[in-house]
């Protein structure tokens, strides 16, 4: 029978030290592979036996370097966290404060860029390590605020003993990731934090809502955006022949002309004015426009067809694909789900049922739908290389599969089966 799981409302309606000493029951049982009474929560759970798998040390407090100066306000200047900063200053620092917390925002790797709040509290952290510059990924520092929702991508809440490591039990925090809607890349995470006595379960619903509003405003800039390269790009597409599409750096379309508007096209991290292949449209001719580029698809040429993909997973928090052919090559980062999918076929080249990637992914060959979703909008970007009934890698193309060194780097987000049974030796 399954144990009886904890909850942050019934955490936070105990005292202090009586929640301490559940919690500090529950991580010592789950650490010694011993049954606890009460379970740990799902987030927390997942993110103890990734910690497991790593061998990290729950009594040791490991800390990297502090970023330079330099670099850090490199990183600040160039993070797309910097457009919505004011969005949650106004959302979250002034509760804080009046809730002895702190804001934190961190990029996707961890690293803290800013942090404000209450200065009592900010003094706390200084002794955490808590500071900006401060690399606080999870397989780093353990269970966190700030390095468990950028591996999860989802809100997750921490509470005391629900730390990994034990010297961070006296610090409750709530955080949740930012993902910019206009190419799907998670950004970074805002987190509150505080000392235990300040915990509160509407605290990660608060933290949470923040950061969708956080969304929206990068979503309403890119709305702007895309109106203004349509001003531009408009009257020149009315003057062209043929097929014609004007994007913006992303690949969204802001004007269309001579074909169906088509959706986001996704567009090399570098791109050039020239010849270049692209899904959906094969050979392309692109030219600069202010804020965007104007896409030609090759009437004259045949489609090139690509003849190599390489699946890149060497970099636990940034898999991609590069496909490469005639015309070039293109590369797309890619999402834990999609990761996990293009894993398994490239695996499986013989191809995957939905039945059985639903197996795969998700130990339950009836989530099909769910399977189908995800392909669908995996061929989006590689319909060239990539075949179904049954899903599969195409024969023609070749495939190479990079992995991390270490097994456990593997999408270590990942609680897929087929991830988790490791690299077939």
């Amino acid at each position: 029978m399954k144990n009886a799981s904890l909850d942050l409302a019934g955490l936070a309606a105990m005292d202090t030290a009586e929640a301490l000493r559940l919690l500090k029951g529950v991580r010592d049982a789950a650490l010694s592979g011993r049954r606890p009474k009460v379970g740990p929560r799902a987030d927390i759970d997942e993110s103890w036996q990734r910690m497991l798998r790593r061998g990290l040390d729950p009594d040791r407090d490991r800390r990297a370097g502090l970023l330079p100066l330099e670099e850090l306000e490199r990183r600040r200047l160039s993070s797309p966290l910097v457009e919505v900063l004011p969005v949650l200053r106004e959302g979250l620092v002034s509760l804080a404060e009046g809730a002895q917390h702190i804001m934190v925002v961190a990029d996707a790797e961890g690293r803290l860029l800013w942090r404000e709040g209450s200065a009592a509290v900010l003094r706390k952290g200084d002794s955490h390590g808590f500071v900006v510059g401060a690399d606080w990924k999870e397989e780093l520092v353990g269970t966190n605020g700030v390095g468990t929702p950028l591996v999860s991508r989802r809100p997750v809440q921490v509470h005391s003993a629900e730390h990994f490591v034990s010297t961070h039990h006296t610090w409750t925090c709530a955080g949740a990731p930012i993902t910019d809607p206009r190419d799907g890349r998670l950004i970074g995470v805002v987190d509150i934090s505080g000392p235990l006595s300040t915990m509160h379960p509407a605290t990660l619903a608060l933290v949470t809502s923040v950061a969708r509003l956080a969304e929206a405003e990068l979503r309403n800039r890119h709305h702007e955006a895309l109106d203004r390269l349509r001003s531009v790009a408009s009257p020149l597409l009315g003057r062209l022949g043929g097929r014609a599409v004007a994007v913006d750096a992303n690949g969204w379309p802001a004007a269309v002309t001579g074909m169906a508007p088509p959706g986001r096209l996704p567009l090399p991290k570098s791109v050039r004015a020239g010849r270049l292949w692209l899904p959906s449209l094969g050979v392309c001719t692109l030219e600069p426009l202010p804020g965007g580029w104007l896409i030609r698809p090759d009437e004259a040429s045949p489609e090139a067809e690509p003849g190599r993909v390489v699946l890149d997973l060497s970099r636990p928090r940034r898999p991609c694909v590069t496909v490469t052919g005639a015309s070039g090559s293109w590369s797309h980062e890619l999402s834990p789900r999609h990761a996990e999918l293009l894993y398994v076929l490239a695996r499986h080249r013989e191809g995957r049922s939905a039945a059985q990637l639903a197996q795969d992914i998700f130990e339950d060959p009836t989530r099909t739908v769910t399977v189908r979703a995800e392909m669908s909008r995996l061929r989006r970007h590689l319909a060239q290389v990539l075949a179904h009934r049954p899903y599969r890698f195409a024969e023609e193309v070749e495939v190479e599969l990079v992995l991390p060194e270490r097994p456990a780097d593997l999408l270590p987000h990942s609680s897929a089966p087929a991830v988790r049974r490791g690299p077939v030796p």
